[in-house]
């Protein structure tokens, strides 16, 4: 066997490859080799094969590059005064309910060109890609028409190609009720089935419904992923953040990849999310700018529930750009152990999108690795990795063994 590359040196690797029960699947004194993008061999360095090209890691704890299973990446305009209305007191759900918030972002996207929303949201991902991120998730959800949901996602798409990172594109067209269709919420359901869902053929791959208070009911969300699912869409949903609704129970019992938020999730939802293996993903940042309380962690975990962790970048409710910022949130707000926190950014967050060749350093799976030189003085260790906000390193990003 003689490999295309092989990352050797590094003091520790986290392969999210259960090992000796240790979910993080550690390997000291180990090397990787990769042959035409793809991970061909792990173990210890002295039996590693020879390679064309030896990638040095020493001083670095290589991990699968990150993957982030929730964002809005694509957006126009600025709710910067809204976020000093919220530290005044004011609540997010009472000034979505009066036209701002999700609606305020709708109004500026419909106005953005599709070159304006593709160029703002590379430099959005680009800086993702620095941090070690190559897969990320993004909804559409700020046009709530047919035009701009279709151009969100080209633009989109197009961005991660300028940008060199894997999208994953989702529609959201159930992301809140626009002014127009305010008298008649009925209608603007059926837009959502009838004309936008298959305009977004070829373009999304899941179907996702805000169902909340101010948002959308039970009934109109589990009809939307119905319809979703019957044209060949993945489901994914935002549940039981702001209010109960009940809608992770049913998501889950629709196969629903992810439900996501869950501040508010109850036994029902949660039994429902085990039997499914639908994950639970969590969103810090969110649940920290609306000062909310935490997910039933405990529960879940007693339930087997898996974790992922993402931004759910937003220009509103959650403007946080940085996973790895969101790992160490989920543990110090949330309770996450320092391994779901680890696994939620790589191996899991790949799962809460239906991929099973990323976020994961084992034989097949492709060569998305990051290096990352722990903060000055800390020891090569998993938790070096999370304490410490913004003190890690990215020393280098391989895109399928590529820099």
């Amino acid at each position: 066997m003689h490999a295309d590359l092989l990352v050797a040196n590094s003091p520790l690797i986290l392969t999210m490859n259960q090992r000796d029960g240790d979910t993080l699947g550690p390997l000291r004194g180990g090397a990787i080799a990769v042959t035409k993008g793809r991970i061909s061999w792990v173990g210890d360095a002295a039996d590693a094969p020879p390679a064309s090209e030896v990638i040095d890691a020493s001083g670095t704890v290589v991990v699968p590059a990150l993957v982030d299973c929730h964002t809005h990446t694509v957006w126009a305009g600025s709710r910067a005064s809204e976020f000093e209305r919220r530290l005044t007191g004011e609540s997010y759900t009472a000034i979505l309910e009066e036209g701002g918030g999700i609606l305020s972002t709708v109004r500026a996207t419909r106005a953005a060109d599709e070159a304006t929303l593709t160029s703002t949201a590379a430099h959005r991902l680009a800086a993702m890609r620095a941090r070690g991120v190559l897969t990320v998730e993004i909804k559409s959800g700020y046009g709530l028409d047919v035009e701009t949901e279709v151009r969100m996602l080209r633009a989109a798409l197009a961005a991660g190609r300028s940008a060199d990172v894997d999208v994953i594109a989702t529609f959201l067209g159930a992301h809140a009720i626009p002014a127009e269709h305010r008298a008649d919420r009925e209608r603007y359901v059926r837009h959502v089935i009838d004309e936008q869902l298959p305009a977004m053929k070829g373009l999304a791959t899941a179907i996702d419904v805000y169902v909340d208070r101010g948002a959308f009911t039970l009934d109109e969300g589990r009809r939307i992923l119905e319809a979703g699912r019957a044209a060949g869409l993945a489901v994914k949903v935002h549940a039981e953040q702001v209010a109960y609704t009940g809608i992770a129970e049913v998501a889950a019992n629709l196969g629903a990849l992810s439900c996501d938020h869950l501040e508010r999730i109850d036994g029902a939802g949660i039994a429902a999310m085990a039997r499914a293996g639908t994950v639970a993903v969590l969103a810090p940042g969110a649940m920290l700018y609306m000062h909310d309380m935490a997910p039933p962690i405990a529960a879940m975990r007693a339930a087997g529930v898996r974790f992922a962790v993402a931004t759910d970048l937003n220009p509103g409710s959650s403007p946080v750009h940085d996973l790895w910022t969101c790992a160490t949130l989920a543990c110090v707000t949330m309770g996450l152990t320092v391994a779901e926190a680890l696994r939620g950014i790589t191996v899991e967050g790949a799962r809460a999108l239906g991929l099973d060749d990323r976020g994961v350093i084992a034989v097949g799976s492709r060569a998305d690795l990051v290096l990352v030189e722990p903060p000055a003085g800390e020891p090569y260790a998993a938790s070096s990795l999370v304490q410490h906000v913004g003190g890690a390193r990215i020393r280098r990003v391989l895109r399928a063994g590529v820099n």
